[in-house]
């Protein structure tokens, strides 16, 4: 079984629903429609909208979106909620896009329509899908959905970020924190090594016993180094990593006991979080565009889906070679998509695509990295064409001096996606 998360929209079930569709139509301009309102599909439909030429629709169940990336500052107590939350009327006020807060049910790529929850079809030029990512949840035994209401996997920000700081908040001092990383790819690979210290830096200050386990299905991870060395600085003997070569990796976990099982052991937790391996979205596995691999492969110049005409696929369900999944990422993505659907529908220039990925990443409260990343299309796919990152002996000056440009990116990247 997997797990449908904010981000995705199933449509195998359309045909078992018992609505008479109605078709919007009139429109004058070439419309564009983006399904899902994260941060690609939000870049995607305010690019393109930008234009004045295209008739933009933008479908997202939900009101407001909340950021998965910095939000481990706020399991850490060193941001609120409230400023991970984004709304989407600038969106539709300034750029004219038409936010519908709806489910999309089913994609028909032969008559270009997308069918509503609700019945409304609606045709489109040009569809662009950003379904995010779905759990595999059957492949650790004993975790299921409702088993991520006692063990949170806390990886599509909303009540299961506040579900998992309150079990730290309730956690005595001395108890033990279990994290677990899947193998590659994943959402946000310096994801669960930034949840480790950050949940660190709280448990200092306020359950200093407290121990913390990271089960890891990979043998090494993204800025290992810069890691370890950040945790034996700021909280030696608190963080132990075991490398999946250790432990065989996580197979099931025992929800009434709290346990968590790899190949080789059991391991008590008092609090665990949960992260499992993920593909692309349903929406993009019942639509016919991930393949094999559970992901969706793409044109590396316009991001349109090499299995399905005149739909692109972009963000974290999308195959787009050495690009890992991050927020810039989609961003960088969806606005290269962007330019070449303007292109096709108005004539526009497409200049050539210029894709890159900013990180930055938390150590403790005035401690953080960052890495820059550019990459170029190469025989078919996406590759690595530059790189630049921290280093291990810069001064403490330098690491919070990142730590503001971090908090500076993060005002300036949201007010780009959402306005």
């Amino acid at each position: 079984m997997t797990r449908r998360t904010r981000r995705e929209f199933g449509i195998g079930a359309a045909a078992g629903l018992a609505f008479v569709p109605r078709v919007a139509r009139g429109q004058t301009k070439p419309r564009v429609i983006v399904i899902g309102g994260g941060i690609g599909g939000a870049t995607v439909a305010k690019y393109v909208a930008g234009s004045g030429k295209v008739d933009v629709a933008l479908i997202e169940p939900k009101a407001r979106y909340i950021t998965c990336f910095m939000s481990n500052l706020y399991l850490a107590g060193l941001r609120s909620f409230e400023s991970l939350t984004h709304g989407y009327e600038t969106l539709a006020d300034r750029y004219g896009i038409k936010v519908i807060h709806d489910f999309a049910v089913k994609i028909d790529p032969v008559g270009k329509t997308v069918w509503l929850k609700s019945g409304l079809g609606m045709p489109y030029d040009r569809l662009v899908v950003s379904p995010g990512i779905t759990f595999q949840f059957d492949a650790i035994a004993g975790y299921t959905e409702a088993a991520s209401e006692i063990m949170p996997h806390a990886w599509t920000a909303g009540p299961q970020t506040q579900l998992l700081r309150a079990q730290l908040d309730a956690m005595d001092d001395g108890g033990v924190f279990v994290i677990t990383a899947p193998q590659n790819p994943f959402r946000c690979p310096p994801g669960p090594y930034e949840r480790a210290s950050l949940a660190a830096y709280y448990f200092t200050q306020f359950k200093p016993r407290a121990k913390i386990l990271i089960l890891d299905a990979k043998d090494s991870f993204f800025e290992q180094d810069l890691f370890q060395d950040g945790w034996n600085r700021h909280y030696p003997g608190m963080i132990e990593w075991l490398p999946g070569q250790f432990t065989g990796g996580v197979t099931a976990v025992d929800v009434k006991a709290n346990r968590v099982k790899t190949a080789a052991d059991s391991f008590k937790a008092n609090v665990a979080n949960i992260i499992p391996p993920q593909i692309a979205g349903s929406l993009a596995q019942n639509a016919g565009l991930a393949d094999e691999s559970g992901w969706c492969p793409v044109d590396p110049i316009t991001f349109e889906s090499k299995r399905q005409p005149n739909i692109f696929v972009v963000g974290d369900a999308a195959s787009a070679g050495d690009m890992p999944k991050s927020a810039f990422c989609a961003n960088s993505q969806a606005k290269v998509c962007a330019y070449s659907i303007l292109a096709e529908l108005t004539g526009s220039q497409h200049p050539a695509p210029h894709l890159f990925n900013t990180c930055y990443t938390y150590l403790s409260a005035n401690d953080a990295i960052s890495d820059a990343i550019s990459f170029k299309p190469d025989g078919g796919t996406l590759k690595i064409s530059g790189i630049s990152m921290s280093k291990i002996d810069e001064s403490k000056d330098v690491r919070c001096e990142t730590v503001r440009e971090a908090s500076a990116w993060y005002d300036a990247f949201t007010h780009d996606v959402f306005g």
